[in-house]
């Protein structure tokens, strides 16, 4: 642990941001071995990564934004998490008037494809803002920038099964709807390395960063993750949100 903390922030986002696109790849990995995966386990795996991202966002993002907020902060961490959740939003409109037009099928398996791939934009900024803060000592402790990546990372594992089996189901050969699926997780290396360097360089930026991050990531969980995951069974996903939730707050303030 003491290495990584030592080496700088972008690298730290570069590695951690690997490791979620590492869990992506390896979600898609399955349209070689299956035709399906059971709907108890995808549920369980969404609405637990759910409850990592929410906790993730109050306690590693917004908390810390509140701190290093100042004076103003309120103001700061409003205006950062609307324009954040706004993005998402605005986002899910464009993909949906995009593909309108296309039939159906093709069309869901576009819309998903699209919307995992953009949305992973402000996953991995979010990753990396965390580890910017963290090098520069900003109040980001080192268990909740990891376990960010950490709910990112197997939030990423079913996301890359979404890409990766419609794909398949719509005449895409195995290793073409693996190569898509994994490629839509590499757009958060970028994304992590510019959201480190950011922070770092730009004076008085970290408040705002952070609390963006935070909006966009509630947003992906209330787009993508609770939509999906309850759809499969309420009691279900409610047991893993919470189960998620109470994870990252326990090992936040035992090791934050």
């Amino acid at each position: 642990m003491e290495w990584f903390i030592g080496l700088s922030g972008w690298v730290q986002a570069l590695l951690a941001t690997l490791f979620t696109w590492a869990l992506t790849a390896l979600g898609a990995s399955l349209v070689f071995f299956y035709k399906k995966v059971g709907k108890t386990a995808f549920c369980f795996m969404l609405s637990g990564a759910a409850g990592i991202m929410l906790a993730s966002s109050f306690f590693s993002l917004l908390l810390p934004a509140l701190e290093q907020g100042g004076e103003y902060s309120y103001i700061v961490l409003t205006v950062g998490f609307i324009l954040g959740g706004l993005l998402i939003t605005v986002t899910d409109i464009l993909i949906g008037k995009l593909t309108k037009n296309t039939e159906e099928k093709k069309r869901s398996c576009a819309v998903m494809t699209v919307a995992v791939t953009v949305h992973n934009v402000p996953e991995g900024l979010a990753v990396g803002v965390a580890f910017g803060a963290l090098s520069q000592g900003s109040g980001v402790g080192a268990v909740a920038a990891i376990m960010l990546a950490v709910g990112i990372g197997i939030q990423n594992f079913p996301e890359g099964m979404c890409v990766a089996f419609p794909l398949r189901a719509n005449g895409y050969s195995r290793l073409k709807s693996f190569f898509i699926g994994q490629l839509s997780g590499m757009v958060e290396i970028v994304a992590g390395v510019i959201g480190a360097l950011a922070v770092t360089w730009v004076s008085g930026i970290l408040p705002f960063a952070l609390a963006f991050s935070a909006g966009a990531m509630v947003a992906v969980v209330c787009s993508e993750l609770v939509p999906e995951s309850f759809e499969t069974s309420k009691l279900k996903a409610t047991v893993g949100v919470v189960l998620g939730f109470a994870l990252m707050m326990v090992l936040d303030i035992a090791f934050g």
